[in-house]
């Protein structure tokens, strides 16, 4: 066989020359951006002429703070297949982690939306490496601004002929990209991908969830998140119709017309995008969702009762996925087996709502206290462990945490979880979270589903709460839907005869407006310990 490496010029050859017609899509809050993937190859080529005339070598980083729009999309391929490798920057990120993780990439240039200047206006005299701050402007004006010498993204990209010979010498083990955790303790951790890892696992995600040239793919996922899952490197080297929303990602209306208008037939989000999305459907959202195909949901457990009512009454066709930044980021998804189509629906859900099956191309084993696999039978407890070409094998100049994590060739993910006779996983809970009572342990991501099945509740988190005589005990911060009441007594009541055991049962539940996410939209039960777990349940 040759020995031909695996690049990402290989997906953006492809698309310019055999599909210069398809179209990319940015939506914008007061008009729509529209142009072809020749239009885009053009761009690109430009991009990586400016990069070599503002000082950028191979193997430097290059960061990107910006929203989900053609310009971003034009720096995901025009970085990497240059030699260079972008840094997705989460702007959302606590100013210090966002220093950190500049400062720890070593960027030698931003370039970020008008409309996220002030990010870097806030934090620019604290930067060590940067030398050139570039505005993505869709308005075309220059900010005003403190900071001096902004270079305008489409002013200094037209200086350049729209051709470029990328380079040839590339290793497929050269880094692409880096991303970087948002850490719940300690300082950011930062995970490089390379040209190979990416492409790799783009065809897994293809393959996983049948991408085709005919799909049209909406990117809801931040594209600073593990690298929007990797959808926009589907999309271009498939050849799809792509849209990009921007800050119209959490307008409802806009987005359901979006799809409508546009025939969206692949999409991905976390469950907070889908529970905004089922409350403006429950007040009588217009919506239309006929070309939709499949929908992909991870970065946390989406509720059972949320994927029932979306799946049965709206016709969205939500799949479940797992995988962390450390996975690139898929690792299983929650995709039935052929001969399953004809199983009652209770026991369907319970496969569409686990973790799904391992992705292609990837290892995995659940190992208890002892070191053993568990057994195949959905009741053994232990942690999921990955292994395989688009899995990390350390973190980015952190030699201490990497030695924590990755262990005799496995990423030991801290996810607890069960797998069944079919090969199934059922997350249990993070290491961290769970909740241990009288020596016995109670998942809190169990007690979470079960609370918000009920049909008065929206968000649920449940966090050990510490106890005189039983060591822990959970308690659930509850947020009620809109427009409801509910009671505790009346929630306890409602778990009577769905959990494991009795013991399950929160002996308190606080109501709260909302539940603290992390920049990424999980619950942030850091921030409720914070509040609450230093306290005895009695004096809440």
């Amino acid at each position: 066989m040759m020995d031909f490496p695996l690049l990402l010029k290989t997906f953006l050859l492809r698309s310019a020359k055999y599909f210069p017609k398809k179209e990319i899509v940015s939506v914008f809050p007061e008009s729509v951006h529209r142009y072809t993937y020749a239009d885009y190859y053009k761009r690109v080529c430009q991009l990586a002429h400016a990069l070599k005339s503002l000082g950028i070598k191979r193997g430097d980083r290059v960061a990107s703070i910006a929203l989900n729009d053609h310009r971003h999309l034009e720096l995901y391929f025009g970085v990497p297949c240059s030699g260079a490798i972008l840094h997705t920057v989460n702007f959302r990120l606590p100013m210090n982690h966002l220093v950190y993780i500049i400062n720890h990439a070593e960027d030698q240039v931003i370039f970020v939306d008008e409309d996220l200047l002030m990010f870097v206006e806030m934090i620019k005299d604290q930067l060590k490496t940067v030398k050139h701050i570039v505005v993505l402007s869709h308005t075309g004006k220059k900010p005003e601004s403190g900071i001096k010498n902004l270079i305008m993204y489409d002013e200094l990209i037209a200086q350049f002929p729209e051709k470029y010979d990328f380079p040839e010498d590339l290793s497929e083990w050269d880094p692409a990209m880096i991303c970087y955790t948002s850490a719940t303790t300690g300082d950011p951790k930062g995970v490089v991908y390379s040209h190979r890892a990416i492409m790799l696992h783009t065809y897994a995600v293809a393959v996983t969830f049948g991408a085709s040239e005919a799909d049209c793919i909406l990117h809801i996922v931040p594209m600073f998140h593990a690298n929007a899952w990797c959808g926009p490197f589907a999309a271009v080297g498939a050849g799809c119709k792509q849209v990009l929303p921007g800050r119209e990602v959490i307008n409802m209306d806009k987005l359901c017309h979006t799809i409508a208008g546009e025939k969206v037939t692949f999409t991905a989000g976390v469950p907070t995008i889908w529970m905004l999305l089922y409350d403006y459907l429950e007040k009588g959202g217009w919506h239309d969702f006929s070309s939709l195909k499949t929908i992909a949901s991870g970065g946390a457990a989406i509720p059972r009762q949320l994927m029932i009512d979306l799946n049965e009454k709206y016709n969205f066709p939500i799949k479940q996925a797992y995988g962390s930044t450390e996975t690139t980021p898929l690792a299983t998804a929650a995709i039935p087996k052929s001969y399953m189509a004809d199983w009652p629906a209770e026991k369907l859900y319970d496969v569409k709502t686990s973790i799904g099956i391992i992705a292609l191309g990837l290892e995995m084993k659940i190992v208890g206290d002892s070191g053993a696999e568990v057994k195949m039978d959905g009741k053994e407890w232990g942690e999921v462990c990955l292994r395989g070409p688009w899995i990390a094998n350390e973190y980015y100049k952190d030699p201490e945490r990497s030695k924590e994590t990755f262990i005799d060739g496995w990423y030991h993910t801290g996810d607890i979880g069960t797998i069944d006779e079919e090969g199934y996983v059922r997350l249990v809970d993070r290491k961290k979270d769970l909740v241990k009572s009288a020596g016995e342990w109670i998942s809190s991501v169990d007690m979470e589903n079960l609370i918000m099945a009920h049909p008065k509740v929206i968000e649920a988190a449940i966090i050990g709460v510490p106890h005189p005589k039983w060591q822990e005990r959970p308690l659930a911060c509850v947020v009620v839907t809109p427009g409801q009441s509910v009671s505790a007594d009346e929630i306890k009541d409602f778990l009577k005869d769905k959990v494991k055991a009795a013991f399950w049962i929160p002996d308190e539940i606080i109501f709260l407006k909302e539940i603290p996410k992390t920049s990424v939209g999980k619950f942030n039960k850091r921030e409720l310990r914070k509040l609450y777990a230093d306290s005895q349940l009695k004096s809440l």
